[in-house]
């Protein structure tokens, strides 16, 4: 019995390390091809802020990136968000200010469980309205 335990514990312990290899195997940062024709300076300063870490191919990937399986939700969350609108790979088919904007007033975008380990992307009001504003701007809309 105490063989069977440990071949479980050992098995476990294996398969924990290596679905860890292939998180950080897609925990990368792909060059950056384009960005949007910015507004200004301060419109990308507040998406750098408030997006960029999902929504960018510039991700900060903070140190508990690294401990699963902490590790695998940011990892997945990151991918999603860069699939749904990527900053660093910018293709202005189909990107709707609008929509935007209204993700932003509900609440939806920044995530509160981003906001929980990035209190700086924690915006004011006038600083979403500045981005909301400049985002549909730099988009022409």
């Amino acid at each position: 019995m105490k063989k069977i335990i440990k071949l479980t514990i050992l098995a476990a312990v294996v398969l924990l390390a290596l679905s860890q290899l292939a998180v950080n195997a897609l925990k990368s940062n792909p060059p950056v091809l384009a960005e949007p024709q910015w507004d200004s300076p301060q419109t990308r300063a507040l998406a750098v802020r408030a997006c960029f870490d999902c929504h960018s191919n510039e991700t900060v990937w903070p140190w508990y990136s690294n401990l699963p399986p902490v590790s695998w939700l940011v990892v997945i969350d990151t991918m999603r968000g860069r699939g749904e609108l990527n900053f660093s790979e910018w293709r202005a088919q189909g990107v709707d200010a609008g929509e935007m904007r209204e993700v932003m007033l509900e609440g939806e975008m920044p995530p509160a469980a981003y906001l929980l380990t990035h209190p700086a992307g924690r915006l004011s009001d006038a600083e979403k309205q500045q981005l909301m504003d400049g985002l549909a701007r730099s988009l022409g809309q």
